[in-house]
């Protein structure tokens, strides 16, 4: 079950945030090929972030899956959601940071 957290310093109050889970949603079901139902978005606003020294709009995301994850998947995800911020939150792509994580990578195999 992969699971995109987003965490951005604009107020989403008064702003229809229904098109970011839904394209949020099928970005991550599309890229890394999980089912829509299976895909979990939590968007949370008004969290205080610097970057670059200034608080200008910005983004923080974290994704992590139970595999489905390599580098070509990571820069699509970058894009696709960074595109989806800079659309609906005019968070420009060069303020948005995202963090990969797949829960698989650091299982070890059983000697049993």
């Amino acid at each position: 079950m992969p699971c995109l957290y987003i965490s951005t310093n604009i107020n989403l109050d008064g702003i229809n945030i229904d098109p970011i889970f839904s394209e949020a949603t099928t970005a991550v079901s599309t890229i890394i090929g999980k089912p829509e139902k299976f895909v979990m978005v939590i968007l949370k606003g008004s969290v205080p972030i610097s970057f670059e020294s200034n608080k200008e709009p910005a983004a923080y995301a974290e994704i992590v899956s139970m595999g489905g994850i390599n580098s070509e998947v990571k820069k699509k995800l970058i894009y696709s959601i960074g595109t989806i911020l800079q659309t609906n939150l005019s968070i420009p792509r060069t303020r948005f940071f995202l963090k990969v994580f797949d829960t698989t990578v650091f299982r070890t195999q059983s000697k049993m």
